[in-house]
């Protein structure tokens, strides 16, 4: 593709400025030139702040524009799935907030037509592009083919979150009430009873990331071994990833400080991988690598200040116009949905 990526985003909200907005308007390889927000006040002064020249009130227009090549979409979670399934019909390659959808059923729908239009699918867990994360993923892979500190006996991935906007302020606020036509896609698959409804979709939205991220590292999906799910404050499942076995451990506390980390435990090592908050900007993950011995040796690979959701927006430009893979491809992300379905049925005996 020659000439900048022209770029059209659905949705302008807060995540919608401060994570995804802000960081195209500075990629020198693709301009921001559509926005299709449904509240009029907010379009217009989003637009004007960012200089955006084209502006709609649904996506479907947007989708209907020849100037706009690729389409970023973050808006509430109901409607993700309906618009990006337009995107995909549309063929415009698309990254789309997470999870990519409410139920697996739904997931699957829009990979199978991503694969038919053959159209670019990202979701966006911005974590694999943490330059601290991509640090940890080469020093794991390593050990993984030399042997060097034995096979992996134990992970552990756990998360109870904290504060995570990290009072991240400077985007356009209005008072507009937002009436949407419909209701959009439901959150939870139907066969979930009616009372674990609002823990479910708060379980697959908040700890979706540290599911997924636990699987790139690992670089696969494990079978559901034992769960216990229905405690808000704090759930867990045992994972079988053949050779070895992983806790996924999940909850919320008081705590103001972002909690969550990964561990991969070896024969002889131990890999350790903390994320920050979300929005806090230019930090990345951090990471400890142990290795026992005579002589045991702590190591903590130093990587460059930066932010996940611009190198994910960086990654989604050179791969729509590169023609590359994602690494959080849609057909990837929909492990996860099957995954958070399964702990539940298992939990519920359903």
């Amino acid at each position: 593709m020659s000439g900048k990526l022209k770029i059209g985003m659905v949705g302008a909200g807060f995540i919608g400025q401060l994570a995804h907005l802000m960081n195209y308007v500075e990629i020198e390889d693709c301009q921001v030139t559509a926005l299709a927000e449904f509240r009029p006040e907010l379009r217009r002064r989003v637009a004007g702040r960012f200089g955006i020249p084209h502006t709609y009130a649904g996506h479907l227009d947007l989708l209907s524009d020849g100037r706009v090549d690729a389409v970023v979409v973050v808006t509430p979670r109901p409607y993700l799935a309906p618009i990006v399934l337009d995107c995909i019909a549309a063929g415009k390659p698309v990254l789309s907030e997470k999870p990519m959808a409410g139920t697996a059923a739904q997931g699957g729908r829009l990979v199978a037509a991503a694969r038919e239009k053959g159209v670019h699918y990202s979701v966006g867990y911005m974590r694999r592009h943490d330059e601290g994360v991509q640090a940890a993923k080469k020093i794991l892979d390593e050990f993984l083919s030399s042997g060097s500190v034995g096979p992996v006996i134990y992970a552990r991935a756990h998360c109870f979150r904290g504060e995570s906007y990290c009072n991240l302020d400077g985007h356009v606020v209005t008072d507009e009430k937002t009436d949407y036509p419909d209701s959009g896609w439901p959150m939870f698959p139907e066969w979930l009873p009616e009372k674990w409804r609002d823990a479910y979709t708060d379980h697959v939205n908040t700890y979706s990331h540290t599911l997924n991220l636990l699987r790139y590292l690992l670089g696969r999906t494990p079978r559901i071994e034992h769960v216990h799910v229905t405690r808000q404050n704090a759930r867990v499942a045992l994972l079988d990833f053949g050779e070895f076995s992983a806790a996924f451990e999940t909850g919320r506390g008081s705590s103001r400080e972002w909690d969550e980390v990964i561990e991969i435990f070896f024969e002889a090592g131990r890999l350790t991988i903390k994320t920050p908050p979300a929005l806090l900007r230019n930090v990345p993950a951090t990471v400890e690598v142990y290795r026992a011995g005579l002589v045991q040796e702590v190591i903590r690979p130093q990587v460059s200040w930066s932010w996940s959701f611009r190198r994910q927006a960086e990654a989604f430009v050179k791969d729509v116009r590169e023609g590359r893979d994602a690494i959080s491809s849609g057909d990837d992300a929909l492990e996860d949905l099957r995954l958070f379905e399964e702990m539940w049925r298992r939990n519920l005996g359903l």
